[in-house]
């Protein structure tokens, strides 16, 4: 079942993002492929794909796991948790309908 993995970003994120950033994509880059990941990035804070230092507000990742369990596991061991990226991270079971 697909989970999406919701997160929220501390205030003035980008600094701690860059610097686990390496570590974290290398995480969606296996689940990819595994032909696990449906969608992964960032929430710019500025309505631009390029939010300079503005930065980003969170991220969104949603992908396949074997149980929400599963998935609860694999989002608490983000290292944007580690690096103290992220303020709160929810875990939900998610259902796509389209296209």
């Amino acid at each position: 079942m697909l989970y999406a993995v919701i997160s929220e970003d501390v205030e003035n994120s980008l600094e701690k993002r860059l610097a686990a950033r390496p570590a974290h994509l290398e995480r969606l880059e296996a689940l990819k492929s595994e032909g696990r990941l449906f969608v992964a990035g960032p929430f710019p804070a500025l309505d631009t794909e390029t939010p300079g230092e503005a930065g980003f507000t969170g991220s969104l990742v949603i992908a396949e796991f074997t149980s929400l369990d599963a998935a609860q596991q694999w989002a608490d061991k983000d290292p944007y948790i580690d690096a103290g990226v992220y303020a709160n991270v929810t875990v939900k079971p998610y259902k796509k309908v389209l296209p």
